[in-house]
């Protein structure tokens, strides 16, 4: 059983718990080197058949012996702390607010003020993930909403302001702008130096694993959506964005085992929208992907409100993060849920989860801010009803959250 615990902020952060530094380059590592057998095996075999994930081949650590003695030393204790966050899904009004944030930064989009309330936590963590649910505006074409989107980049920006280190990308709108706002998105992250997986430039770039080292840790993640709102990959570019298939991901998993990972992050755009409960559709899925050894956290998206957490044979699967920053209106989906996961082990070995803290967050729709509820709440200027609010969030999110069992807790601030 995993053992839940409740941590002050200095146990997650190094310093006063400001956000770091934007650009964290040296986090981010891509496996450069792909060998031919991984590639041909992410792209399928003639007869439809799948092949079986290796086992685990995380790189061993043998003790270093001490001259004179046969006594061998044990490999070093790693321990880090992931943060996911919700959706995130830029509807015309919240990039009509970033524009008046802009004209006041003397930028054209200014995505900043909304994400400053929840830097802290995003910042504290040792790797923080998100998940951009709608591409960036491509060359030539124009900022647009629901229901094909087209971002401005500036979004980019404020999501590495924030403190995140890359995103998960993989959604059903994934395809809203087609192979031109897939490049300019990756374009963008990679010049802001921030990790990105779930759509791509090229056959290679699909498969390549997205491998981030994190204070002697290394991090794997994936990302699949069920489908793409009805566009169809282009016949040139099957690998412009991931189908979920538990045969890809298992070999994409291994690839990442095999490139060093010593845990394996799988994001999933799935699941029925605007309900809180995960459908047959998310359950089975959840099982066939925890039965993938390599497989060893779930982080879901896609309803837009939060959804349960639990074990499945083991296996830790978040169902849905709701939205982090929408401009959905309906209570339940201004309510969002960012997860602390501690994983730990030895250094050099696979890596094991360790604790889960729950940050229930709250979009405030008058100024579009994503707020941590808890913290914000302790705020002295607080007014009554944003007070209500924040406490209404926060109950609704507990209750689902552990709507099946997981006994998690909200992270305590100090």
């Amino acid at each position: 059983m995993l053992a839940l615990r409740t941590r002050s902020e200095e146990t997650i952060a190094s310093g006063s718990g400001l956000p770091r530094p934007w650009a964290r380059l040296g986090h981010l590592v891509v496996a450069a080197a792909v060998v031919a057998a991984t590639l041909s095996c992410a792209q399928g075999s003639d007869d439809g058949t799948s092949r079986t994930p290796g086992t685990d081949r995380s790189p061993s650590v043998s003790g270093a012996e001490e001259t004179g003695s046969t006594t061998t030393a044990s490999p070093a204790e790693v321990e880090v702390t992931l943060a996911f966050g919700g959706d995130l899904l830029p509807h015309i009004p919240l990039v009509e607010r970033a524009q008046q944030y802009g004209a006041a930064s003397g930028t054209p989009y200014d995505f900043g003020p909304m994400f400053a309330p929840v830097a802290p936590v995003v910042g504290a963590a040792d790797l923080a993930l998100c998940h951009l649910e709608v591409p960036l505006v491509g060359d030539g074409q124009e900022v647009t909403g629901y229901p094909s989107f087209h971002a401005p980049r500036e979004l980019a920006d404020a999501v590495a302001g924030a403190g995140y280190d890359g995103c998960s990308t993989a959604s059903n709108h994934s395809l809203d702008g087609g192979l031109p706002a897939i490049e300019a998105t990756l374009e963008r992250f990679d010049d802001l130096g921030l990790g990105h997986v779930g759509t791509a430039r090229d056959s290679r770039e699909a498969v390549t694993p997205r491998v981030y080292d994190v204070d002697g840790a290394r991090i794997a993640h994936l990302s699949y959506a069920y489908g793409f709102n009805g566009y169809q990959l282009p016949d040139g570019a099957p690998w412009a964005a991931n189908l979920v298939d538990p045969a890809r991901v298992a070999v994409d998993a291994a690839a990442a085992r095999s490139a060093g990972a010593q845990l394996v992050v799988v994001s999933v755009h799935w699941g029925t929208e605007y309900q809180n409960d995960p459908d047959p559709f998310q359950q089975d899925l959840a099982r066939q992907l925890a039965a993938i050894e390599e497989v060893d956290l779930i982080i879901g998206h896609h309803a837009h409100v939060v959804q349960p957490v639990e074990q499945v044979d083991g296996t830790w699967v978040v169902y849905g993060l709701g939205n982090q920053l929408s401009n959905q209106e309906q209570i339940s989906r201004r309510d969002g849920l960012t997860v602390l996961v501690t994983v730990g082990g030895q250094q050099g070995s696979r890596l094991e989860v360790r604790d889960i803290d729950a940050v229930p967050t709250w979009v405030d729709l008058a100024t579009h801010e994503i707020l941590p509820a808890a913290e914000t709440l302790a705020r002295p200027d607080l007014g009554p009803d944003l007070r209500r609010e924040l406490e209404g969030s926060i109950a609704r999110t507990m209750e689902v959250v552990n709507r099946r069992g997981a006994a998690i807790g909200v992270h305590a601030w100090s």
